[in-house]
Formats: structure tokens, sequence, C-alpha cells
């Protein structure tokens, strides 16, 4: 069974940067599309950002583009969001997700698309 461990979260002051990890066990990640969504108290939850498990290719959702970034780290079999400037609005639990499926080999941030879930960590943005 995949497992997946978020870590990276905590408070920060507007403008600010936190960079999240995701974590798998009993798989290996790097074989994997992995997704970032969110969810805000009160609002559904959102797809934040996705990578490939090949060639790379990444998804943001339009409220993040610019600031926040996806990446691997093959060597430890990871992947990281860095995000930067952040705004109260990004306030919210973050959760990886690992899947398979693609369109037209492109990673998709749509929750169907993702097999298995972490834990989520909490993301807040306040002064």
């Amino acid at each position: 069974q995949l497992q997946l461990v978020e870590s990276g979260g905590g408070l920060v002051q507007p403008g600010g940067s936190l960079r999240l990890a995701c974590i798998g066990s009993g798989f290996t990640v790097n074989t994997y599309v992995i997704g970032w969504f969110r969810q805000a108290p009160g609002k559904e939850r959102e797809g934040v950002s996705c990578i490939a498990n090949t060639g790379g290719s990444t998804n943001y959702a339009d409220s993040v583009k610019g600031r926040f970034a996806i990446s691997r780290d093959y060597a430890k079999d990871l992947v990281y969001l860095q995000m930067n400037n952040l705004k109260p609005e990004d306030t919210g639990v973050y959760y990886c997700a690992a899947g398979r499926l693609k369109l037209f080999r492109q990673c998709v941030l749509s929750s169907p698309y993702f097999e298995s879930w972490g834990q989520g960590t909490q993301v807040t943005v306040s002064s």
C-alpha cells in the first residue's frame, strides 16, 4: 500500500516562503505522478500543482503560478513544493497525492487521477 507523508508546513507571515516535502514509503515516488492539493476551512479541496513521472511536465493552479514551484529530488525520491510570496488565501491543509494517470502525457490537477493521499500538513499565512 502506498503511504505518503507531508512535511514542512507551519506559520509564516504574508510574503514569506515555505518548502513542503512529500515522502513515500512502500513505493518509489519517482515512478508516480505526484500532486499537491490544499483545503481551506469551509472550502472544497483544490489542486495546487502536479508533476509527471516521466518527462518532468508540471501543472499549476492559476492562483499559484509564478509563486509556487514543484520539483523532484530523484536521489532522495521525494517531491518538493516551494511556496514563495505566500498570501493569507494560501492558508489551508496541504496534501500530497500519488497516482499513475495522465492525460496526453500531462499530469492533471484533479482528485480522481490520484490513488493515494497523505494526511496533510497545515500551512497558515498570517501576520
